[in-house]
Order: C-alpha cells, then structure tokens, then sequence
C-alpha cells in the first residue's frame, strides 16, 4: 500500500511526513511519500493533501502543478480512493472559498469557507490552539475518537456544509466550527493530526487501515 502526501509547496510536511511514518509503521500501513508528481498520484492507495495559508493562494498553488489536480480527481473521484484533506486542504472541498475574494473549489463536499466570526468578541480570530471535538457521526477514520477530546486548530475561516449529514465533528468557540468532514472515500479534517497528539495519530492510523 502506498499513501502520497500531496506537496504543493503550500505547507510545512515535515511533521505530517514523520506522523504518518510513524503510524505506518505501527499499523501495517505500507509506504508514505511527499510528491508533487502527477504519476505517483495516480499509483496511490492513499492521497493525503494538506494546506497552510490562504484559500486562494493554496488553490492557485495546487493548480500551478500541471497534471497534479486532474490525477488527484481522477484518483479519488473515478477510482474512489481514500483521501484526506488537512486544514485548507480540507477547505478546498467546499464549493466555494470566500477568503479574500470568492475562489471556486473541488465541490466535493458542498458548503463554503467563510471567516469566524464568534459570538464572545473576546475571542479572537485566528483560532488558534487546543479544542475539543463534539463528535456528530460514525465514521471508520473516527473510531476510538470521543467527544471531548482536544484536537490543534490554527484557522481564520471554516467551511459551513449545504448537507449537514457531511460535517462528522465541530468545535465551540463561539459558535460551532466545523472539525471534520466526510462524504463516500473523502474526509477531511480542519485541525491538524499530525499536531494534536494522541487524537491525531489515532485518526490518522484509521486512516491508513481504512478501506471505504
């Protein structure tokens, strides 16, 4: 089995690379690589596709790559291979991103990513830190995961769904963010594994035993 952590140049891999080795290790969950190639894509188990910044920019970003969405879509939506959106790689699910200007996303998970704007005005945007998880429906990625357990964020927008059968987690933090998405072979996380710890490795060690 081979799982391809998508590099694009929009994020820092070196600790999601070292968690998913490490749980690959632990699990049986064979090979993990960093690409940017759209032939390794394409040879994949797995995808896994982070992000760090600013919807456009990652967006913009992953489309620089020539070949490297079309075998990511070809992969996931065709072949129904299991992927992983992390943080704004989760976001660019949505139908739409309204960071900065309106920028058009995967539309595999129908919703769009609007800036957090709390309740309390004494929380201050971005979210950053510790959270917990209110968990809202079964998924296999999800096992052994509870409500309550404390997941990392580091976020300004977060996506609302059009279904909301499809947001499987949130978090409070002055109203209800979304945490985790999932629909089919596609999850999606708002939060970083690879930084929360215990919680993290857990999902992402389902992850890479999970056969949707």
């Amino acid at each position: 089995m081979l799982t391809a952590l998508v590099d694009y140049d929009s994020g820092n891999l070196h600790s999601a690379h070292k968690a998913f080795v490490r749980m690959a290790n632990e699990v049986g969950g064979g090979e993990i690589i960093v690409t940017s190639n759209p032939r390794d894509v394409a040879r994949a188990d797995r995808i896994v596709l982070p992000g760090d910044g600013a919807f456009p920019a990652c967006r913009a970003a992953l489309g620089g790559y020539d070949g490297l969405f079309d075998a990511i879509s070809e992969s996931v939506i065709t072949h129904a291979r299991p992927f992983l959106g992390i943080c704004v790689g989760m976001q660019m699910l949505a139908t739409w991103g309204r960071e900065y200007e309106n920028t058009r996303g995967f539309d595999w998970i129908g919703g769009e990513v609007t800036r957090i704007t709390p309740s309390d005005p004494a929380l201050k945007v971005p979210h950053m830190g510790w959270n917990d998880l209110v968990i809202e429906g079964e998924h296999p990625v999800l096992d052994g995961l509870a409500t309550g357990d404390h997941a990392y964020f580091v976020h300004s927008y977060a996506m609302q769904v059009t279904n909301p059968a499809q947001r499987l987690a949130y978090a409070d933090y002055g109203g209800q963010i979304t945490a985790i998405v999932g629909q089919g072979n596609i999850i999606g996380t708002q939060f970083h594994p690879e930084k929360s710890q215990s919680l993290g490795l857990r999902l992402i060690g389902n992850f890479l035993r999970w056969l949707p």
